[in-house]
């Protein structure tokens, strides 16, 4: 309905009315955002926080040791330590794998030494809660006091700027957990100064469909709790049966489409909307590389480089993959982990020591 003072009654009028519509309709013509254009919405984030880092996963404890030292070089890199969990003994006190409590580590395994030397080329490190095997702490630690402070005596012992949750298998859909976790690390950001934040990332399973509700929920949990997330990382790997013609990194390219979009979605329902860019700049891929546990699912080099241009391509913040450990050819005695199709210890593919880290990790140099 027209505004009162523009219902003229003369004709000279009217024509004067009709040529300044014109004018407003053609100038509302070229500013006004094409449908579907969330990026110009009112209150919507354009900002990208995570300048483009890649950090591998180290395991810690596996056997035989990788060291930090015994990385072949592959940039200035921040490399993802894993996995903390609950001691098996004491449901409140971290540990490495459920193996280690933290001065065990550094005695037998020497990872605070390693840590500091590492520093000291340029490099850095963060560390990543949880785990497929392991019991992520807000899963067995019930005490929200203490659970904050065991998370917090773990980013101090290693002086943490990045830490980053891996909560899959059972532990994905305790709502409970969830909701514990989210609080803990809401108050550990909380105390961190404006200069120095603690940065978070969730790392959640997905199919060629993108998060699951469970990782959905996840997800929401955190927004709801007041923790700022610096994004979400999926793992792009032993997906369900590929279809003719897919591979791995189109079912990689499939999830992370479908993660973007479920991202925007709950950024958006939790009052923090996001525009593309943003929202790309939140998610973080890791493929498994080489052979995967499911059975005729090899992540290639090609793909690998395929995977580093779109995720380039697409402004993701982050680039990781599993594993550090296994980024090698495989000799004769290299056997499968039970009730895999993988080895723990190297990638199962024609590849040189260290090249998967230098192909997945190109430009993600932040």
């Amino acid at each position: 309905m027209r505004p009162r003072h523009l219902q003229l009654r003369a004709a000279r009028h009217w024509a004067r009315f009709l040529v300044a519509f014109a004018v407003v309709m053609a100038v509302a013509s070229c500013t006004a955002p094409p449908p579907g254009d969330y990026g110009q919405e009112e209150g919507m984030s354009k900002s990208v926080p995570n300048p483009p880092w890649f950090g591998g996963y180290l395991d810690v404890t596996l056997t035989p040791a990788v060291r930090l030292q015994d990385l072949p070089p592959h940039g200035t890199v921040t490399t993802m330590l894993s996995f903390i969990g609950a001691h098996p003994k004491q449901p409140c006190e971290p540990s490495w794998d459920g193996i280690y409590t933290l001065d065990q580590a550094g005695a037998r395994l020497g990872v605070d030494g390693q840590i500091g030397s590492y520093r000291k080329a340029g490099n850095d490190v963060a560390v990543s809660f949880g785990g497929q095997l392991g019991k992520e702490l807000a899963g067995v630690c019930t005490d929200a006091a203490a659970l904050s402070k065991a998370y917090g005596s773990v980013i101090t012992r290693y002086g943490l700027d990045i830490v980053d949750y891996d909560v899959e298998g059972a532990g994905l859909a305790d709502r409970s957990a969830a909701q514990r976790r989210a609080a803990a690390v809401a108050r550990l950001q909380a105390a961190r100064s404006a200069g120095n934040p603690l940065k978070v990332w969730l790392t959640l399973p997905v199919s060629m469909q993108g998060l699951t509700p469970d990782g959905e929920a996840a997800v929401t949990a955190m927004l709801d709790g007041g923790v700022d997330l610096a994004g979400v990382n999926i793992m792009v790997m032993d997906f369900e049966p590929l279809g003719p013609g897919q591979t791995m990194l189109t079912a990689a390219k499939s999830a992370a489409e479908a993660t973007h979009q479920t991202l925007r979605a709950l950024y958006g329902k939790a009052g923090k909307p996001l525009d593309e860019a943003a929202a790309w700049n939140r998610i973080g891929l890791t493929p498994m590389i080489g052979v995967n546990d499911v059975e005729g699912q090899v992540f290639t080099p090609e793909d690998a480089a395929g995977l580093n241009s779109f995720a380039a391509q697409r402004g993701l913040g982050r680039m990781s993959m599993w594993s550090l450990n296994r980024d090698r050819p495989c000799g004769p005695s290299s056997r499968p982990e039970p009730g895999s199709n993988a080895s723990s210890g190297c990638s199962g593919v024609t590849q040189q020591r260290g090249m998967f880290a230098k192909v997945l990790g190109k430009s993600f140099t932040g």
